[in-house]
């Protein structure tokens, strides 16, 4: 491994919330196949949240998977690997439930997740008709990955190894950054003599692009989707080099119709 090289395991869809488990490692697989890189494993994640029952989002998105990924990680150099989790938070928080040894062991743990409202940005968040505020996008305070298994979060930010080392991008965050027209439109092309020679990878990454922009747009008014999950990758390789403000989620609600809203404490 080169020294520009960062081990990373991304645990992203295979495993339950926006589709079933089946579909999600299905798609997962479809994708590396799209990207020319077969090669690269995947293994199906958890099927159920720590203690209640799945939720899905489907108009929206053999092997013991938590010994492989304990494997894979422990087998880097100390603090060089990262975990990066788009998903729901199940798989990294059995990782971490059954092999602690793990969270010291690697650099940083990056998640896509979260609301957290409270003053922390200014942005406008996204709302629906005739709502006066909201945080999250699956409650007004609450985020899906978090919203579909609260308790494996607050497993993680719990805990005092993890905390120091692990970077949170809520929705505050990433509803900063919109993959607007424009955007999209680099996506399928780098230039305009280029238009009719789009790349089919360049040509599926585009109309996902869009259909997410049109959900976006019919759901919250907003003028492109929010890049969730490039930003949580971005961490890995940008070293922060920008503003950031360091706080740990003082905890994960798990009751009521605020379940899975984050409240966080500075410091």
């Amino acid at each position: 491994m080169s020294s520009s090289t960062i081990p990373v395991w991304l645990d992203c869809d295979p495993v339950h919330g926006n589709s079933s488990l089946a579909n999600t490692t299905a798609n997962a697989g479809s994708v590396l196949e799209a990207i020319g890189r077969p090669d690269i494993p995947v293994y199906p994640g958890s099927k159920k949240p720590f203690s209640r029952a799945a939720v899905h989002a489907p108009d929206i998105h053999d092997t013991n998977p938590i010994l492989a990924m304990r494997n894979a990680l422990l087998a880097q150099s100390p603090n060089t690997a990262w975990l990066v989790a788009t998903g729901t938070l199940t798989n990294i928080g059995l990782l971490f439930a059954t092999f602690p040894e793990v969270a010291g062991h690697i650099k940083g743990l990056s998640i896509m997740g979260g609301a957290v409202g409270e003053g922390f940005t200014d942005v406008p968040m996204s709302r629906l008709p005739g709502e006066e505020s909201r945080v999250g996008n699956t409650t007004p305070w609450a985020e899906f990955n978090i919203y579909c298994d609260p308790e494996a979060s607050q497993s993680i930010f719990s805990n005092p190894i993890l905390c120091p080392k692990t970077t949170l991008i809520a929705l505050d965050l990433t509803h900063q950054v919109l993959a607007t027209v424009p955007i999209q439109e680099r996506v399928l092309k780098t230039s305009t003599s280029q238009a009719s020679t789009a790349s089919e990878l360049r040509r599926m990454l585009y109309e996902l692009l869009v259909f997410f922009a049109n959900t976006y747009h019919s759901t919250f008014g907003m003028e492109g989707p929010p890049l969730h999950d490039p930003l949580a990758v971005a961490v890995v390789i940008s070293n922060l080099n920008s503003d950031y403000e360091q706080a740990y989620p003082d905890k994960v609600l798990k009751f009521d119709d605020r379940n899975g809203g984050v409240l966080p404490c500075k410091l």
